[in-house]
């Protein structure tokens, strides 16, 4: 799938799981677990609980996402 045809959201994270998985909370109330994007673990970019961030999620399931920013 490519990156256009993925809906982007915001969010603020909840809970971290370890290994790069997350809990986030996006800004319409629903939960979703989400895991960061391979260039966030790359370069080390760091992710605590109450960070907003940007996260891609597939129309095709939408209870998994993937973290792409931090704002």
């Amino acid at each position: 799938m490519a990156r256009d045809d993925l809906v982007r959201m915001d969010g603020k994270i909840s809970e971290t799981k370890g290994q790069g998985n997350y809990f986030v909370i996006l800004d319409n109330g629903q939960s979703v677990g989400a895991r960061l994007c391979g260039k966030m673990r790359r370069f080390k970019i760091k992710i605590v609980v109450g960070d907003k961030v940007t996260v891609a999620l597939s129309p095709y399931d939408i209870t998994h996402g993937l973290i792409t920013q931090r704002l």
